[in-house]
């Protein structure tokens, strides 16, 4: 696939990143030549110096012969207008563009970006993502992520095992037997530095973090099980006044309005003009890492303290400090891959990778087959991904035990007529069953050829 991507920012680089290493032929604008330089010289894509807006420079990137432009700048009108020329001058199938003003992303607007108009087929806004993400969490205890999958039927969750679950030390094929109400699936875990897809003979320890599926309305029983009591966040405080903060302020105040919000930032204006727009929440201006202002929000009796200011290092202080005065649960935001293992490792309970999510959002456009939901796991450890086999996919017929491989691809459930089905190792696979599994990179390609639409099909 031929890709073009405006902005080598942290979240342009990511993408180009992500998909150099799995046979993209990618090309990258930016206008700043140092940008360029440090990415040409970091992954095997094609750097240009320029306006990514301006017609001649998308010409001499190749956007007439691409299947996709990715447009991710800092500045929302040059990614519209990058994808109108993409449209309207080169006939690009697929465009995908960053808005990061709600007005841009107002419901009300919507008809702005149909294909009469402004034709954009993916808006990607990875404020809006985090603070969705964030607020999904607040209703599972001990959960740093939770993504449904499914219609939301069946959701993966990212918990941390804690010394008091009665879960670890446990062989994970003997889970079923001693756990018979939980009808969970362990697809990944997080030990220290590395991730892994477990076998059978795998047990869970002490601090990892676990990525599971388990049914919706089983989901309170399973964290149970990781040693978390069945108790919602009531008291949430964030640290940052960002368009991060901001937008998961208003995200709990519609959709959480019982939880006691208190956020911090540090410039006055912007202190100013968030709490003019918030209905509910105390606002205070000050320094996340003052310890005053961290006591003066009550930091020690919050439930969740959730750091998402523009600065990786101030993110990760202000958890710790939050930690060590009482918060329950610490969240921090970091953009720079190079700190997401050593957060976990100093006492905060998670990560928030915008990056991930943002990349989350692309793969469902990239990845071949009919596929109705894909998640990122940080650090590109693997993807999490919800296919549909259809007609002609190469899964027909296979068994479960037939597609599986050790340590790279497993199957998590099967959704077949709205019933979901533990995939037992004799279960096997049937036009319109909807897989969930993980798949970690070296896998992609034999799951891309499993789950493959023939032109035939059409």
């Amino acid at each position: 696939m031929r890709v073009v991507i405006c902005g080598a920012g942290q979240v342009g680089f990511s993408i180009a990143r992500y998909l150099s290493t799995h046979d993209n032929d990618v090309t990258i604008i930016d206008h700043s030549e140092e940008l360029i330089n440090h990415i040409s010289g970091t992954l095997d894509v094609r750097g240009i110096v320029g306006f990514a807006s301006h017609p001649d420079l998308l010409a001499r990137a190749g956007l007439a012969d691409a299947d996709m432009i990715i447009a991710v700048t800092f500045a929302d009108e040059v990614n519209m207008v990058a994808c109108q020329i993409a449209h309207s001058l080169f006939n690009v199938p697929l465009k995908i563009a960053r808005l990061r003003s709600k007005s841009y992303l107002a419901p009300e607007w919507s008809a702005l970006y149909k294909p009469d108009q402004m034709p954009i087929d993916l808006i990607i806004s990875p404020e809006l993502e985090v603070a969705q993400t964030i607020g999904r969490g607040l209703e599972v205890p001990g959960a740093f992520e939770v993504i449904p999958f499914a219609e939301q039927t069946i959701q993966l969750v990212g918990i941390r095992c804690l010394a008091k679950a009665p879960i670890l030390h446990t062989p994970l094929r003997l889970i079923e037997g001693l756990f018979p109400d939980l009808d969970l699936r362990v697809l990944f875990i997080v030990r220290g530095d590395t991730g892994f897809i477990p076998s059978g003979s795998d047990e869970l320890l002490e601090g990892d973090e676990v990525y599971l599926l388990i049914s919706q309305e089983k989901l309170m029983d399973a964290v149970e099980a990781f040693g978390f009591r069945e108790q919602k966040s009531q008291r949430l405080l964030i640290l940052g006044g960002g368009n991060v903060g901001f937008c998961l302020a208003q995200e709990v105040e519609m959709q959480h309005p019982s939880i006691s919000l208190m956020l911090v930032e540090s410039d006055k204006d912007r202190a100013s003009f968030v709490a003019n727009q918030l209905n509910h929440a105390v606002v205070l201006r000050g320094d996340a890492l003052d310890r005053e202002i961290l006591r003066e929000a009550n930091a020690k009796i919050a439930d969740k303290v959730v750091a998402v200011t523009s600065d990786d290092k101030v993110n990760i202080l202000a958890s710790l400090l939050a930690k060590r005065m009482g918060a329950h649960q610490t969240m921090a935001l970091v953009n720079s891959s190079s700190y997401s293992s050593l957060v976990t490792s100093l006492g905060i309970d998670s990560v928030i990778s915008p990056k991930a999510l943002t990349v989350s959002s692309i793969l469902q456009y990239v990845r071949r087959g009919r596929i109705r939901t894909v998640h990122s796991l940080r650090d590109s450890f693997g993807e999490v991904i919800e296919a549909e086999a259809v007609g002609t996919s190469s899964v027909l017929g296979m068994t479960v035990a037939e597609i599986n491989m050790p340590h790279s691809l497993l199957i998590g459930v099967i959704i077949r007529d709205g019933q979901i089905l533990p995939p037992k190792d004799d279960t096997t696979i049937k036009v319109h069953d909807r897989v969930i599994l993980i798949v970690t990179s070296p896998a992609v390609k034999r799951f891309e050829k499993l789950f493959s639409i023939r032109l035939e099909y059409f």
